[in-house]
């Protein structure tokens, strides 16, 4: 299973470039840190890099969370300096797709494909 992310700036109607991004899964205590990466010029990221031996290079079925550090992106504007989603994967063989669309005041996220 593969999981990518996309980050938008609405306010810009950009990409976000250059957004450090975090992946974490949910275990008996907490969160282990597996991965992390930045955005690219388009906004998008396809692949990441290990933070530990917890990482495969592909997720089971289990809830991740993904951290955004958003304050780094939008500077003072940021009223949301750090977004945090969080979601489950079930189907393990599929790809998934968790994309943000971002504004200093406000972010919405989906599960896209």
């Amino acid at each position: 299973m593969s999981l990518s992310t996309h980050v938008l700036d609405t306010a810009r109607g950009c990409p976000a470039a250059d957004v450090h991004v975090r992946l974490a899964r949910r275990a008996a205590h907490g969160y282990v840190a597996l991965a992390e990466a930045r955005t690219d010029k388009d906004g998008r990221i396809r692949e990441w890099t290990p933070l530990g031996r917890e990482w495969t290079g592909t997720l089971e079925a289990a809830t991740y969370r993904l951290i955004f550090d958003t304050g780094g992106y939008l500077g003072d504007d940021a009223f949301f300096p750090e977004v945090t989603v969080v979601f489950t994967i079930a189907d393990a063989d599929q790809h998934h797709h968790v994309p943000l669309l971002l504004s200093p005041f406000g972010y919405s996220t989906y599960r896209g494909s």
